[in-house]
């Protein structure tokens, strides 16, 4: 009985995929599922496509709350889309208020670097934790800040966006409207200004000891470390984790980016401070979409 009643719906949406799963309340994966992103990734299209899946995932029901997480800042009600950084047209989208007449279902939305690192602190690699800095590297560098115990969101629910902060000023143009933005060094094509290897490659033959591609990943460790090395004197974590496609080579860049912050940052500021991968790699924003809509949605 107990599995059935209060279940979650958590999704992560993203440029390419929709991934969903169905939860109990204390975090475990009953059901999920995985669809395309339509093309393009209009808002009206990606409602549908939305509306089918969470149908498809529980047609019975069970899971009267649903949590999303999406690349770009919500308000601070968690009700409007306010700029999807790689999805066409998403501007003041009412995501919210267009899906739940239609599923019967309550929704609350949320940054989707803030999702992963609500994950990570329920059930993953930040639990006990409650100062936190999540970086996620992939086709964007995303991320959240956990202070206190709680998710930080800032002055009108935009916070935080660790990956746009400026680490050379005449460095490449950001869709941001920065210049020389961490995410254009540490993203998937910010890898690909160092070399023209998949990621995957230059992962194996750093593995296998290739000094080519060993001196590649040092470089991206250190670009890395320059930019936590900001924002380790402003939140003072006790923990940095690293997700995203690209951590499954943190073995190679971490100890580029910790040299970095041992040099850059003074003792008192880093004082404890540890660097590790996340632990629950993609799942990571679909749980903690589903954990924010269980604190959010179920209060009496």
């Amino acid at each position: 009985m107990g599995q059935t009643m209060g279940q979650l719906i958590g999704i992560d949406l993203g440029g390419t995929a929709i991934k969903l799963g169905r939860f109990d309340r204390q975090g475990q994966l009953l059901a999920e599922a995985q669809r395309p992103t339509p093309q393009p990734a209009m808002p009206g299209a990606v409602t549908m496509a939305i509306v089918e899946a969470v149908q498809s995932l529980d047609p019975d029901g069970l899971a009267r709350q649903v949590g999303i997480g999406l690349p770009g800042p919500m308000d601070a009600a968690g009700r409007v889309a306010r700029v999807c950084i790689n999805l066409p047209a998403w501007e003041q989208v009412p995501l919210a208020d267009w899906l739940e007449p239609e599923l019967g279902r309550r929704v609350t939305l949320v940054n989707d670097g803030n999702a992963a690192l609500v994950g990570e602190a329920w059930l993953g690699a930040a639990q006990g934790f409650n100062d936190v800095l999540l970086l996620t590297l992939g086709t964007g560098v995303g991320g959240g800040v956990l202070l206190g115990g709680q998710l930080f969101t800032g002055h009108g629910g935009a916070a935080a966006e660790p990956g746009l902060i400026g680490v050379d000023p005449e460095g490449p143009p950001c869709n941001s409207g920065n210049r020389g933005s961490l995410e254009q060094y540490c993203s998937i094509a910010g890898l690909g200004r160092l070399s023209p290897l998949e990621p995957a490659e230059l992962c194996r033959r750093a593995d296998a000891g290739d000094a080519e591609a060993l001196a590649v990943w040092a470089r991206y460790g250190r670009w890395l470390g320059i930019g936590l090395t900001s924002l380790v004197y402003v939140l003072t974590p006790e923990l940095v984790l690293i997700g995203g496609g690209l951590s499954a080579a943190s073995h190679h860049f971490l100890p580029a980016a910790q040299a970095e912050l041992e040099q850059r940052v003074q003792a008192e500021s880093r004082a404890g401070l540890q660097l590790r991968r996340a632990a629950l790699g993609n799942g990571a924003g679909r749980l903690g979409a589903a954990r924010l809509a269980l604190q959010r949605l179920t209060q009496p």
